[in-house]
């Protein structure tokens, strides 16, 4: 079932030699684009349970990061000259000059 999530995702898993600890298999694993999640368990569906919780909890980070960037584009660059000096009242600070044609 998680295989195929990953597959439909366009992810590769890689799956690393089964080890024994005290007697019981463990499966390793990580995802082969993104080598930095990783997961583990006493059978493969575990380990892929892992993986898949590791890949959500990390692709909701990068859309969160993903809009505030977009936010803060927003707030700062759809601002035009004229709503830059009304929402400064007009006031000029040092070392902020802004030319225009009908100056020149």
């Amino acid at each position: 079932m998680y295989k195929e999530q990953f597959e439909a995702l366009q992810l590769n898993v890689v799956e690393l030699p089964v080890e024994l600890e005290e007697g019981l298999p463990v499966y390793r694993g990580f995802i082969r684009e993104l080598p930095f999640l990783a997961g583990s368990g006493y059978s493969l569906q575990e380990m892929y349970r892992q993986l898949a919780e590791a890949y959500q909890l990390y692709w909701e980070q990068q859309q969160t990061q993903q809009e505030e960037k977009e936010a803060e584009e927003q707030t700062t660059s759809l601002l035009s000259y004229e709503d830059i000096l009304k929402y400064y009242d007009g006031e000029t600070f040092d070392g902020f000059a802004i030319s225009t044609d009908e100056e020149e």
